[in-house]
């Protein structure tokens, strides 16, 4: 009986052994869908890599490469763009870039940071940096303010000696955002942000094109933590509730100090 209990029993451990081994191994999740952060950036705005805001994506190519990267920025914030190159051991001083565009595709320019530098011919990494300003949720269409959507970076090498042209690079980038707050607030939004793929889609929901058929438009996979904000609601409002309520409050206590006691008391006529 003990023997037919033990013969049981190692029959059992060597099938719970032996089934994780006949299923095979589990397949590995891809960088984006366990969160890490990507290691390839793309070679065009339509190839760009997307990136989180506070992800940090690195990179390697060669020097003349342009290498792009895509990441969501809302209304309301400031965004921050950094990016850092390795270069080789031995190279030439080299001049580096790094340019934002915003869903338009227009170059946004950077209220201040060091956007293009030259790193000199015994240097090792090269820092730039690049602030926007901040992101409206409305603009005219004259206009070239920063609007919500799907920005672009780009990072290449503008100045770059013929010897240098294919050596090996390393880049890292990494985009943070500041809420700028109810200052930067303006009356109005976008019916949509600027993704890729928004205007196909809107004609698709609209009935799509003449014949009716699906152009299969992917809009962009990345957007902010929160999702899109709608554009009318930011902390102003609360400041003016909060103006309006002490304006009240003043003018009540105003009237209350000059009003006096009363009536003036009547004085008799004189006989």
């Amino acid at each position: 009986m003990r023997f037919t209990r033990a013969l049981s029993a190692a029959v059992l451990l060597l099938g719970v052994a032996a089934s994780p081994a006949a299923a095979g191994p589990s397949p590995s999740a891809s960088p984006s869908q366990d969160g890490g952060a990507p290691t390839e950036a793309g070679t065009s705005f339509r190839t760009a890599t997307e990136i989180e805001q506070g992800q940090r994506a690195t990179a390697n190519g060669s020097a003349g490469d342009y290498l792009y990267w895509s990441f969501p920025a809302d209304a309301g914030g400031r965004p921050t763009v950094r990016a850092s190159v390795r270069l080789p051991e031995t190279h030439a001083p080299q001049t580096w870039r790094i340019d934002v565009y915003d869903g338009l595709r227009r170059r946004q320019a950077c209220q201040w940071g060091a956007e293009n530098r030259t790193a000199a011919a015994d240097a090792s990494t090269l820092e730039l940096a690049c602030v926007l300003r901040t992101v409206r949720a409305w603009s005219e269409p004259w206009a070239n303010d920063p609007l919500p959507g799907t920005y672009y970076v780009r990072l290449t090498a503008v100045r770059l000696p013929t010897s240098d042209l294919g050596v090996p690079v390393g880049a890292e980038v990494r985009v943070d955002s500041k809420d700028a707050g109810g200052a930067a607030a303006v009356d109005g939004s976008l019916a949509e942000p600027l993704v890729p793929g928004v205007a196909v889609s809107s004609g698709k929901d609209d009935g799509g094109g003449e014949d009716g058929e699906d152009h299969g438009a992917v809009l962009s996979a990345i957007e902010p933590e929160d999702g899109w904000s709608s554009g009318w609601w930011s902390d102003r409002w609360v400041w003016t509730g909060a103006g309006a309520v002490l304006a009240a409050l003043a003018g009540i206590g105003g009237y209350t100090l000059t009003r006096g006691s009363g009536r003036p008391p009547r004085v008799p006529p004189t006989a």
